[in-house]
């Protein structure tokens, strides 16, 4: 996407064979890069949110693996670095996902022929991801079009706006670009139509605030900042006309995990009639797992993430603030899972299906 003019990626390969990532920790306030070295570079860029989201994860996964074999090619060390990545974030299954299209890529080659052919498969999983994402859109766009020729009811006018609302940030920053949810709205201010997009903060490390919002901004969609709990109200109001989120993991029948507070978005859809839609690659779909709510592991993530924000000072310094009393314990659980029953449909790069088994198994033959 751009920035200031420029093309950009979450995640690109430099002429000395390090990494550039774009640091989101500092966003939106400052937009700073960093460049990876090392295998542990990776690791911890995934543990700290450096890089965050499911397809972006599993980019950065495979980097790390290429700089684990120039260091040492062995099948042991291999298999050591699997297990440091693979450790870092435990719910989004791109992570995994991404480490088995490496290891498949190198396992049987010689040592010395390694390095070579990881740098060029991680390099293909950043190119896969940017033409699946874009699909993604254009499936979604379809959708969009869709709500809007029922909104206006065959009339020449159309209404002044759809409004669609959006948890967490499944935008380019998410991916290697595009994103999932979001491209088909960038897609659809793209083609004129009248998007307007509701986005929620999501507390506690406030994704939608600071990262979905500066999206929205850099590339001139319509957009309005909510409270995680607004969306309801909104829903209750007709003033949302769909809801479009992306996920971590989905299950072969269909139920999704995302970020903390998508069921009651979808709990909130259903009781007001309102489309609830998943933007998906399909890299995203686990098909070992059947039950989202009894298999799928849920990060727990530092108290601090509630306790504590982050932001802009009138002065205009970053700084960390605490907003609990001093003693008062926090629980941050950074998921949960959306049973398959409350999604209207899961939008995919091969297209768009009911979320059920039947309609993932016509889809990609599983």
């Amino acid at each position: 996407m751009n920035y200031q003019g420029k093309r950009w990626r979450t995640i690109w390969r430099n002429a000395d064979d390090t990494v550039g990532v774009i640091d989101q920790r500092r966003l939106p306030h400052e937009f700073e890069t960093l460049t990876l070295h090392t295998m542990k570079d990776c690791a911890e860029a995934i543990r700290n949110m450096t890089v965050r989201g499911a397809p972006l994860i599993g980019a950065t996964a495979a980097y790390g693996i290429v700089f684990a074999l120039r260091d040492d090619a062995s099948d042991e060390n291999f298999a050591a670095a699997y297990k440091t990545l693979h450790a870092t974030r435990p719910t989004a299954i791109n992570l995994k996902w991404a480490l088995d299209q490496m290891q498949a890529a190198v396992a049987q080659l010689p040592p010395g022929k390694r390095l070579e052919t990881a740098w060029k498969r991680a390099a293909e999983l950043c190119d896969e991801d940017v033409a699946v994402n874009e699909a993604i859109g254009r499936n979604g766009l379809a959708i969009f079009r869709d709500v809007l020729a029922k909104k206006s009811g065959g009339r020449q006018a159309l209404p002044a706006k759809i409004n669609v609302l959006t948890h967490c940030n499944a935008g380019w920053l998410a991916c290697v670009d595009w994103g999932t949810a979001l491209a088909p709205i960038f897609m659809a201010h793209d083609a004129g139509l009248p998007v307007h997009v509701w986005v929620d903060e999501t507390r506690p490390r406030n994704q939608g605030a600071s990262l979905t919002a500066w999206e929205l901004n850099q590339h001139g969609v319509p957009h309005t900042v909510i409270v995680d709990n607004a969306g309801g109200h909104l829903m209750q109001h007709g003033l949302v006309d769909l809801c479009i989120v992306g996920t971590d993991r989905t299950t072969a029948l269909g139920d999704v995990c995302n970020k903390i507070g998508t069921y009651l978005k979808a709990l909130a859809a259903r009781d007001n009639g309102v489309p609830f839609y998943v933007a998906l690659p399909s890299s995203t779909i686990d098909w070992t797992v059947r039950d989202g709510i009894a298999e799928i592991p849920i990060e727990e993530r530092s108290a601090g993430e509630v306790t504590h924000l982050r932001g802009k000072t009138f002065e205009g310094t970053l700084t960390e603030i605490q907003v609990t009393p001093d003693g008062s314990p926090a629980c941050n659980y950074g998921f949960d899972v959306t049973p398959a029953r409350l999604v209207t449909a899961l939008i995919t790069e091969k297209g768009v299906c009911p979320a059920s088994e039947a309609g993932l198994k016509k889809l990609f033959g599983k």
